[in-house]
């Protein structure tokens, strides 16, 4: 192309770009249209750069509908028609930005002196706002006095709605009554500001600054006042993604009150709400709303936590008792209008609870570093704080490659997600199990970041790839080629370097470096710096070869995915053949070696030796002889013991770990039951307890014995219900599931006895299984527990048994006992207490229910309210034993009830706890029930 052709093609673009944006009113689309020198990333090319055309449009809106035009064709005159493949047409705006001025997120960023002046008109609520350049900016690398971090203000805040009674709080119908607000500096223990807005009066709360409207507007407008005079960085809090902003911003538009949206930093831009929807393979499909407040981080810590950790329960009581080791003491969404409608003290105590549902997400956002963590990973992978939360991993390999590239003057072909992501290549090799329990110390050999070192070793990349056709006419010389196990082909180093592998040195070198520095660390800011810096960076490293194998990601290469792991499948077999022919008795060792498992990455060696010390030293030499023989920076690592070790199948195993000859660390399991959430707590904690008397107490019979007793007190209706209850998470609503599901089933019964406290979509739903008639399906015996507690159901214990028991169970036992089946799951222990189906539909509808003798349950005819003519005698005995059972049961209610009370910080107000993750919820419940049926036997006797 000439300059001519570029002039026409740019005037032709401009008039269809016109065509397509008639309702704007930009006087040019197309700044301007040059032609440039770079290269594509995609296959190793022998020439040095081609012609691109670099396309400048007047607004970052504008780059879709240009893309569009250039990808359909367009007809230049003297050149015909012609359609265009685009290169980084789909990146967004803010990325753009930040790579072409080299910022990452979370650095910082310097304006020099001379460069700037002060702005002509003011758009922001900022402390100071300049005019500059954006080529000007200097970018300072996250190194040495730029690595702190800024005193960010977080705002930590929580609302509370009076709903109406069987509904769900809406932002149409239900005022907003309180809302609590605490301000920390980054890096401070206590907040310096703690308030909380409530409407109507309220008592004074100790250290709180209580502040009392007389309307909801007036709340309202009191807290935009505060974002405005705090000026918070980062507002966190518990689900306000999806629930807390979104509905004060609807709740405001409900109330007109036009003024109240402006909360972020640019004046007179009004907070928007919209629906998203987050899919990804690892973390399934998620529905937010995204509320873009400019120059404000949300962090909501319930997103962070879904995306983080497994846990069985997502609540923030839940969450909280798990890392704070401290609950809030709920209060569940329809009593909230009753408290309110009290009088001062009821909305004392309401208060109360808005701030600790405040104070909570601000201990965990500081238990769990989760500024350091995030902003490390920003500074990292390059992307704003805001994309670590709304975005999945691919983003973060994607800003690193950009950058790289470049450097190196390279451009990303911009390539629709092909695949349906149902291509799929042969994943990582995991070498057959021999199942067992052994009583010898294992050693475990590992290889240190096996994937990335792959990718390093071989210089797999987009830009060392040599398509098949392309090696015929290439004439390369067979030494300078890489041939991988799945049949690619890729360049040498001395050829060509690759990107991907560059990257991935500088990370694992940089991670290095902060394990370094974390060592000599004295101050504990430092170190959670550094310590969040040096676990981003072992994240990123191992996201890139997901990047490459994510068939709908924007940059899929399956000939790289492949050869990685048929790199990895090659070196697992090889570590298995050297280790069981170097190390035999023809060798001069004690024993031959064996193999008994291996995973992705690592290899379990049983060396025949009986203490953990000869195992460690045997496993030291060898992973040094092994490491040997591959190409750097593969290593194999010697790094820990198992002993004893219990392997029931692939993925599956448990034993003591050993990093130190003298003591274990840690009982270590992976794939049993003990770490799944969707099994009840009997299950775990029966697990759990027979692991540690096999693995610490060494003590097999011990825990046969446990098994018996639990089974049989399981079946004889001694269990307590709280150790029944199942949870499982609700995805989508009932007529979206193809098969009928137990918690599916309840959640649409529940929704139709009350809507209001029925569970929702992306709860998870506590469920235990009733009995029913004979033949009834798993998903027909679903009942809630509370349900279950009020209604004196029967829990169905052969369910249990069978289907929650007894699978886990014999995985465990049967490496250990013989005919582990028939001594765990049959004997006398199995005998079970007869409940009758209860019944109350046909015939059963007209049956009279009569009175039955205290003493030996005759049925009672006549005057007596109490005993039968036989039992009369035993009279003073039988009145005692009724009103001991009315004392014991009293002494068990009274002292859950204390817990509660202690729990919720106060011993002189009502208990209003509805927290079902709770194991002592269901067991007070049940207690008062029992108290209270106790109770009906006494007055029964007449004196």
């Amino acid at each position: 192309m000439g300059p001519d052709d570029i002039s026409r093609f740019h005037q032709t673009l401009e008039g269809r770009m016109k065509e397509s944006n008639r309702s704007s009113n930009v006087p040019r689309f197309v700044k301007r249209v040059e032609l440039v020198q770079k290269q594509t990333i995609m296959h190793y090319q022998t020439q040095e750069s081609q012609p691109f055309l670099k396309i400048v449009v007047a607004l970052p809106t504008m780059v879709a509908s240009c893309r569009g035009i250039l990808e359909r064709g367009i007809t230049i005159e003297g050149l015909g028609s012609k359609s265009f493949l685009t290169y980084e047409s789909n990146i967004l705006f803010a990325l753009r930005f930040m790579i072409d001025c080299n910022i990452v997120g979370g650095n910082w960023i310097e304006v020099p002196a001379g460069k700037y002046r002060k702005a002509a008109r003011v758009m922001s609520y900022c402390q100071l706002e300049l005019d500059c350049l954006f080529s000007d900016l200097v970018s300072h690398a996250a190194e040495g006095e730029y690595s702190k971090m800024a005193p960010f203000r977080i705002l930590s805040f929580d609302i509370e709605c009076a709903g109406r009674k069987g509904h769900f709080p809406e932002p149409t119908h239900d005022p907003v009554i309180q809302i609590a607000n605490l301000v920390t500096h980054q890096g401070e223990g206590q907040p310096f500001v703690r308030n909380v807005m409530t409407l109507k009066s309220c008592s004074p709360i100790v250290g709180v600054d209580v502040m009392p409207f007389d309307t909801e507007r007036d709340i309202l407008l009191a807290w935009r006042d505060l974002i405005r005079e705090v000026d918070p960085d980062i507002i966190i809090g518990y689900n306000i993604c999806k629930f807390d902003l979104p509905y004060l911003i609807e709740r405001a538009e409900v109330l007109k009150i036009a003024e109240f949206p402006i909360l972020g930093r640019i004046r007179n831009s009004r907070v928007r709400v919209r629906d998203t929807t987050f899919s990804s393979r690892q973390y399934g499909v998620r529905e937010s709303k995204d509320v873009t407040i400019e120059g404000r981080v949300q962090f909501d810590l319930l997103q962070a936590m879904q995306r983080d950790y497994k846990l069985s329960s997502y609540s923030l009581n839940s969450v909280s008792a798990h890392f704070l080791g401290e609950q809030k003491e709920d209060v569940h969404h329809s009593i909230i209008s009753d408290l309110q409608n009290g009088n001062s003290e009821t909305r004392r105590r309401l208060a109360v609870y808005c701030l600790k549902d405040a104070y909570l997400p601000q201990r965990l956002l500081d238990k769990l570093m989760y500024i350091y963590n995030y902003v490390e990973m920003a500074r990292v992978t390059g992307v704003p704080i805001s994309f670590l939360l709304s975005r999945g991993q691919s983003i973060k390999v994607l800003s690193q490659l950009l950058r790289k590239a470049k450097q190196k003057n390279l451009v990303i072909p911009n390539i629709k997600g092909q695949g349906s992501g149902q291509d799929t290549f042969e994943g990582a090799t995991v070498l057959e199990a021999r199942a067992g329990y052994y009583e010898k110390p294992i050693a475990t050999l590992d290889f240190a970041s096996l994937y990335p070192s792959i990718m390093m070793a071989y210089n797999l990349c987009y830009c060392t790839l040599v398509p098949p056709e392309d090696a015929r006419k290439l004439n390369l010389p067979p030494e300078s080629l890489n041939k991988t196990p799945s049949g690619e082909i890729f360049v040498k180093p001395e050829l060509q370097k690759g990107i991907l592998p560059e990257i991935l040195e500088e990370l694992l070198a940089a991670r290095k470096r902060a394990k370094a520095d974390l060592k000599e660390a004295k101050d504990p800011l430092e170190r959670a710096v550094l310590d969040g810096r040096q676990l981003a960076l072992k994240v990123s490293a191992n996201s890139v070869y997901g990047f490459t194998g994510a068939t709908v990601g924007q940059l899929p290469c399956l000939e790289i995915s492949s050869s990685v792991t048929s790199y990895g499948r090659q070196m697992i077999e090889h570590t298995k053949k050297l280790v069981e022919d170097k190390f035999t008795t023809v060798a001069g060792y004690e024993h031959n070696a064996e193999v008994i498992y291996g995973d992705t990455d690592s290899v379990m060696v049983q060396f025949g030796v009986s203490t953990v010390e000869d195992a460690m030293k045997l496993g030291r030499e060898a992973a040094d002889y092994i490491s040997g023989t591959f190409t750097k920076p593969i290593k194999l690592e010697f790094e820990k013991v198992y002993f004893p070790y219990l392997l029931i199948s692939k993925k599956r195993y448990a034993g003591l770990y050993w990093t130190n000859p003298e003591k274990f660390d840690k009982m270590d399991a992976k794939g049993i039951e003990t770490v799944r959430r969707d099994n009840c707590l009997l299950v775990k904690n029966l697990v759990t307890e027979c692991l540690h008397k096999i693995l610490v107490d060494r003590d097999v019979p011990g825990a046969v014995q446990y098994v018996k007793n639990t089974i049989s007190d399981l079946l004889m209706n001694r269990v307590d219900l709280s150790l029944l209850v199942i949870t499982k998470g609700l995805t989508k609503t009932g007529e979206d599931y193809a098969v009928k599901a137990a918690h599916v089933e309840l959640a649409e019964r529940m929704r139709k006895r009350d809507p209001a406290t029925a569970p929702t979509v992306g709860d998870r739903v506590p469920y235990v299984i009733i009995k029913a008639a004979k033949g009834a399906k798993a998903y027909e015996k679903s009942e809630d527990p509370i349900y279950v507690l009020d209604n004196n159901i029967p829990i169905d214990p052969q369910y249990y048994l069978e289907n929650q028991i007894s699978k886990p169970l014999l995985r465990i036992f049967e490496p250990i006992l013989k005919n582990a089946s028939k001594e765990l799951l049959h004997g006398s222990h199995t005998r079970s207490v007869s409940i009758s189906t209860p019944s109350n539909s046909g015939i059963m509808k007209f049956a009279k229910k009569k009175l039955t003798c205290l003493g030996c349950k005759a049925i009672i005819s006549g005057g007596s309210q109490t005993l039968c003519p036989h039992c009369k005698g035993r009279e003073a005995e039988l009145y005692c034993k009724t009103v001991a059972n009315v004392s014991d049961l009293e002494m068990l209610f009274g002292r859950l009830w204390t817990q509660c009370q202690e729990c919720q910080g106060s011993l002189h107000q009502d208990v209003l706890c509805t927290s079902r993750d709770c194991p002592i919820f269901y067991r007070r419940r049940k207690a008062q029930k029992d108290m209270a049926e106790a109770r009906l036997q006494l007055d029964r006797w007449d004196f």
